[in-house]
């Protein structure tokens, strides 16, 4: 009998463990803080939204989400670090247009994954407009001013910009393309040291998110010349087709994405939340005072939006020899 006892003893034993462990790996997605990387630097116009936006999706998952900022590379360094990172759901990347079309179009060398096998969508949050703004008091009044300056003085004009392989670097070679203006395009690690840069005349121009520039506009410290799309409130600002050229410039957006691969389950947590934050309508009332419009899309449709742009990005790159 003391054998069977024993048996006995050790299989209860072992089942107490089986049940005492089991409840650990049931626990429901999210159990802890969940990492949002931003590409880009604070106070950059993603770095805003992106707050407002976990700050509600926290409220949502009744979680913390903590905002990572990995700037560098036209978006790349924090994209590649989410993409290359753990598959379990707590690193997300809040990608934007530079990180996720830009940068692999202009120069997929530099960026080190695939945006379209590389990263799943979770959901579109935000487009917004961006600017090319100068000093106050610059001796052009209007971009077509400052484009015969170029013209004239080539290589002097420089004009500031997020980073090699930013939208907003992307948006000056269409600029450069369609008006023959040889400007130097000068790199900075987001938005917020371009302006800096350009408040500091370091530089005469530079291209950022309304976002970022408009408080200057207030100022009086700056003035805007250019928009890559038309906002209601700043009717004097044209976009470059307004002027007589042939094309707009490409718009920016910002959503959530993860590594291939997350579990389903936490898919079917995720997904419905960043729904439900990002059509919150006092965020969306938020976002919209800081120049931002929100406009939800399902995974699906940003997977398309995503490759749609992808391709128009490389047919510009290879019409219009935009490089690097």
């Amino acid at each position: 009998m003391k054998p069977y006892r024993l048996f006995v003893g050790f299989f209860l034993f072992m089942q107490g463990l089986t049940l005492g462990v089991l409840p650990i790996h049931a626990q429901p997605y999210p159990d802890h803080p969940i990492q949002v990387v931003i590409p880009g630097a604070p106070g950059d116009a993603a770095d805003i939204a992106c707050r407002l936006l976990i700050e509600e999706l926290g409220k949502i998952l009744k979680i913390q989400l903590v905002p990572i900022n990995k700037p560098g590379g036209g978006g790349t360094a924090g994209s590649d670090f989410v993409a290359k990172g753990k598959k379990d759901a707590y690193t997300l990347l809040y990608g934007n247009t530079s990180a996720i079309i830009y940068s692999p179009a202009l120069s997929p060398e530099s960026a080190p994954y695939d945006p379209i096998r590389d990263l799943d969508p979770l959901g579109l949050h935000v487009y917004f407009p961006t600017v090319v703004s100068v000093q106050n008091d610059a001796p052009w009044k209007n971009f077509n001013g400052m484009i015969e300056y170029a013209r004239k003085t080539p290589g002097k004009l420089r004009c500031g910009t997020l980073g090699v392989g930013s939208i907003t670097y992307f948006q000056l070679e269409i600029v450069k393309s369609l008006t023959g203006a040889d400007m130097n395009i000068v790199p900075f690690k987001g938005a917020m040291p371009a302006v800096t840069a350009l408040l500091g005349g370091h530089v005469e121009s530079a291209c950022v998110a309304v976002a970022v520039a408009e408080p200057h506009y207030k100022s009086g410290k700056l003035r805007g010349i250019l928009l890559d799309q038309k906002v209601p409130d700043l009717p004097n600002i044209p976009t470059i087709q307004q002027l007589g050229y042939k094309r707009d410039l490409p718009s920016s957006w910002a959503g959530l994405f993860a590594p291939i691969g997350i579990p389903d389950e936490a898919k079917k947590v995720l997904i419905p939340a960043i729904e439900r934050a990002v059509k919150n309508p006092e965020l969306a009332g938020r976002l919209q005072k800081m120049w931002f419009l929100s406009n939800y899309k399902s995974p699906d449709e940003l997977k398309q939006i995503v490759i749609e742009d992808y391709e128009n990005a490389c047919a510009v790159v290879k019409k219009m020899g935009v490089t690097k």
